[in-house]
């Protein structure tokens, strides 16, 4: 027959209680910080959406191939300072790229 030891049990407990803790702690923060990328989108968009009915207004293409190449280059050297994946963050930038110019040429059409 073993003995349980009590002290351990509340030690394990005790342990577990923090990193729940801890645990809940991190997501708080991550729960605010998806956020804030939400808005910091959204107001990203506003502007694109500005440049898109400039170019629309003066016929100029949906797409600007220099200046993303521009923007691409001078994200990845930022994510590189940050301590970022480089290739996320140009996989990122891409992806909004795409969305923005989709947004350029739905402009230029109405």
């Amino acid at each position: 027959m073993t003995e349980q030891n009590p002290a351990a049990e509340n030690d394990v407990e005790a342990v577990e209680a923090k990193a729940k803790a801890e645990l809940l702690r991190l997501r708080g923060s991550i729960d605010n910080i998806d956020a804030a990328i939400v808005h910091m989108l959204a107001e990203r968009f506003k502007c694109t959406q500005e440049v898109g009915r400039l170019k629309a207004e003066h016929r100029l293409p949906p797409a600007d191939p220099a200046r993303e190449r521009d923007q691409i280059e001078r994200l990845r050297e930022l994510a590189v300072n940050a301590r970022l994946d480089p290739a996320f963050a140009e996989k990122f930038l891409n992806f909004i790229i795409a969305e923005v110019i989709r947004h350029h040429e739905t402009i230029a059409r109405s």
